[in-house]
């Protein structure tokens, strides 16, 4: 039996029933790592078999004894490698911190760990999160599972890669711009953005401050609003935490749209869209249309202005957050330096990639005095009135329905050609993180080349249930798909 073909759920079920131990799911899955790792390049870490073993014996017993009842008990996990994690090493995909081993660990990553899934690696990533293809990483890029030739997508392609080519059951993404929504699309796997302060950012290591959330990544909408529910709630050690009413995702997983509300911007669905993407996901709305949901277009303001907006944002946040990467405290040192100053200089030049020092510096400029107004004032303002078209949109809708990325997985090599290009290609995700929002994205075909196609459905704040019982009845009507790379099991 092939048990990462499984879904996290299903396995959990046969290990909780004992028709299979997490031992054997633990070996299943590094059995798959050692076959495709070396073509795809999902993980920065794979943690030491011995030891993950190990670790799965002492939760099989705990599982044994009734002491670990959880769904995702005994299941194989995948870290994205900007969650601290305890004694493990956590790198952002970046040469400056090459040699950084936390003293904590995330507590989303905690919270996985106390519901008795197991850590079996840390996944590669654009570093410091900043890039749309998984290319900037200072660990090599990440292939996709798909076609080795194309990009799997960014930041967190690593943890779509790991779980399309069924290196583990499920992943943690992080998600700044569509970083989990994204490649989600591009590697055909489901993937969740919930509201922004849903789950706890301690122990992330911030992109953007008030953009960053942590979402599930796995093969289908079940396993998504199980491990949501898993990682969710309050946690006074963040200041960005929400306290919510209810944190019930898996009761949403029924198919049953009659009457849902469902919104088209006719702004996401103009020039620029790949023709065959454009195709699939309005094929997907009439098989919504068919279950019972009322369908309507509308015209959704703001939205050439989301990317600058975005950009300037992120960009000061950024600027910002990676001043403490100085090689005094932690992370990489320049070995030959005259002066603090100059260590400060040499340290940072040395130790953050190309796409790091440009946002760092864009951040700088519009932070400075000045520009301050000029720029980052007027996004902050323009931030408000999208969050804004977005309320009134949802005084009417359920969901808004939307690409995931204007083509499929770019080649390799393409997008870093052109940044402004790569930043172009964030345009139906990044208003999301601007407003706040949850989204989630499921596959909804393929093009000609056979490259996944996917499709974000958007929800109102704190209303992940309509977007996942809007894409769990588009799910049945499909079903999971894997690729052929992991197929050959």
């Amino acid at each position: 039996m092939n048990l990462m073909g499984l879904t996290a759920v299903e396995l959990g079920k046969k290990i909780k029933s004992g028709e299979v131990k997490a031992v054997d799911a633990i070996k299943d899955a590094f059995d798959q790592i050692d076959a495709v790792e070396q073509k795809i390049n999902s993980y920065v870490t794979v943690l030491e078999r011995e030891k993950v073993l190990a670790k799965a014996e002492e939760i099989q017993k705990k599982i044994e004894k009734g002491e670990l009842t959880g769904p995702l008990a005994g299941v194989p996990i995948a870290i994205k490698d900007n969650m601290c994690t305890e004694g493990i090493l956590t790198t952002c995909s970046s040469k400056i911190l090459e040699n950084f081993y936390p003293t904590y660990t995330a507590e989303a990553v905690r919270n996985l760990e106390k519901a008795g899934a197991i850590m079996i690696g840390k996944t590669n990533m654009d570093e410091f999160a900043m890039g749309s293809t998984t290319e900037t990483s200072y660990y090599g890029a990440t292939k996709n599972p798909w076609n080795t030739e194309h990009v799997p997508g960014g930041s967190s392609g690593g943890s779509c890669a790991a779980v399309a080519a069924q290196e583990c059951s499920c992943a943690l993404g992080s998600d700044t711009g569509g970083s989990i929504r994204q490649p989600s699309s591009f590697c055909g796997v489901t993937g969740i953005k919930p509201t922004y302060g849903t789950v706890s950012r301690y122990g992330l290591i911030a992109y953007g401050s008030s953009l960053d959330q942590i979402g599930p990544v796995s093969k289908d909408v079940t396993d998504c609003a199980t491990i949501l529910e898993i990682i969710s709630g309050y946690d006074a050690k963040d200041s960005t935490s929400v306290k919510r009413e209810s944190y019930d995702f898996t009761s949403a997983l029924r198919d049953d749209v009659k009457g849902m509300k469902v919104g088209i911007p006719r702004d996401y669905f103009g020039e620029g869209l790949d023709s065959e993407v454009k195709k699939a996901i309005l094929d997907s709305v009439e098989v919504l249309k068919e279950k019972g949901a009322v369908v309507e277009e509308f015209d959704l303001s703001l939205v050439e202005y989301a990317i600058p907006a975005y950009y300037v944002i992120a960009a000061a946040e950024a600027s910002s957050n990676l001043a403490r990467f100085e090689g005094v405290k932690y992370g990489y040192r320049t070995p030959e330096y005259h002066g603090l100053h100059n260590m400060y200089k040499k340290t940072r030049s040395e130790g953050f990639g190309e796409e790091v020092k440009r946002r760092i510096m864009l951040g700088s400029f519009v932070l400075s005095s000045g520009y301050y107004d000029a720029y980052y004032l007027k996004a902050l303002r323009t931030k408000a009135l999208i969050k804004k078209a977005f309320d009134e949109a949802f005084a009417k809708y359920d969901v808004i329905i939307a690409p995931a990325a204007p083509t499929t997985a770019p080649k390799l090599g393409e997008s870093l050609v052109d940044p402004i290009k790569m930043y172009l290609g964030d345009i139906y995700t990044i208003s999301v993180n601007l407003a706040g929002l949850p989204g989630i994205t499921i596959p909804c075909g393929k093009d000609k080349k056979g490259l996944p196609i996917g499709m974000q459905i958007i929800g109102d704040c704190f209303q992940e249930n309509n977007i996942i019982r809007a894409a769990y009845s588009l799910e049945q009507s499909r079903g999971y798909q894997p690729c052929k790379i992991a197929e050959k099991n």
